[in-house]
């Protein structure tokens, strides 16, 4: 079997790629398990999960946990957020060697200056270009394998304006990023005029209640763009339950008004591919698609 980045190159070569954002393995299970063919780590909901705001409080061990956790639970290339690589260019190296010893496909790093913010708030800084050319270019010569993919985020289009963004873009894969992410922009002209103006491949951000409206997967794909990451849209599904479901079983006292609305026991021993009375494979040692159904 090809690597994972392997795997997901040759899916870039055949259409958009949609990467849902899992905040733990068994989410990245039910990701692989619901037919998608990529799975995205946001280091905002690894950090949220741990009841941390996105202000680059993670280490990169706990990343690499996840990493692996959500790599081999889904069996599907995993798309990692770096931040800002850690540190200097020396982290940005061993970030990259980690990330990919972990279990990631690929990894973007962004321009910003630490403590990052989220890129869709203002209030950002920004390294100079040739500093954030020298820790793509240290990635791309660090990675353990040609295919590992490194992306390059860009959060000029926030701070200094589209133009800056187009010019970091066209630097960024001058120095060695596989695909240029472009955080932040605010129509669907900005991302079509990114492609034009920094042909290449490009992967687009889908979160919510951001700067970015609401666009389809389909139409990112005629704008030009190879991947598409929906990095907080399960966490803020499965949190406005949680939230909800809280709420009832304070004022009920008990959750029986909820049960149409949860996973059943059957249901999770499925995903889990665990059968009671019955040995349980741990997830990749057999060999089987871990998308596929527990009876497929």
């Amino acid at each position: 079997m090809s690597s994972p980045a392997r795997q997901l190159r040759d899916l870039m070569t055949k259409g958009i790629v949609l990467a849902p954002g899992a905040f733990d393995a068994l989410v990245a299970r039910a990701v692989g398990r619901a037919g998608f063919e990529a799975v995205y780590i946001s280091g905002g909901a690894t950090a949220n999960v741990a009841g941390y705001p996105d202000i680059g409080l993670i280490t990169l061990t706990e990343m690499c946990r996840t990493i692996r956790e959500i790599s081999q639970a889904s069996g599907l290339p995993t798309i990692v957020d770096a931040d800002t690589g850690y540190g200097e260019v020396e982290s940005v190296i061993r970030t990259t060697v980690e990330y990919e010893r972990a279990g990631a496909a690929a990894m973007h790093i962004e321009d910003q200056v630490f403590p990052k913010r989220c890129g869709h708030l203002e209030g950002k800084e920004l390294i100079s270009i040739d500093a954030m050319c020298e820790k793509i270019a240290a990635a791309a010569d660090h990675r353990l394998t040609r295919n590992f993919i490194i992306i390059a985020r860009t959060d000029a289009a926030g701070v200094d304006g589209f133009d800056a963004a187009v010019e970091r873009a066209n630097a960024f894969r001058a120095a060695g990023a596989d695909v240029i992410f472009p955080e932040g922009l605010r129509s669907e002209r900005e991302f079509g005029e990114m492609a034009q103006r920094s042909p290449g491949l490009l992967l687009a951000n889908m979160t919510e209640f951001g700067k970015t409206p609401i666009i389809t997967a389909n139409r990112f794909e005629q704008l030009g763009y190879r991947i598409v990451i929906f990095p907080l849209s399960l966490m803020r599904l499965a949190m406005g339950h949680v939230v909800r479901g809280l709420e009832v079983l304070r004022r009920e006292g008990s959750a029986a008004s909820l049960l149409k609305e949860m996973q059943t026991r059957a249901e999770l021993y499925d995903l889990l591919d665990y059968r009671p009375g019955e040995a349980w494979s741990y997830p990749g040692r057999s060999g089987r698609d871990l998308r596929a159904p527990a009876d497929g």
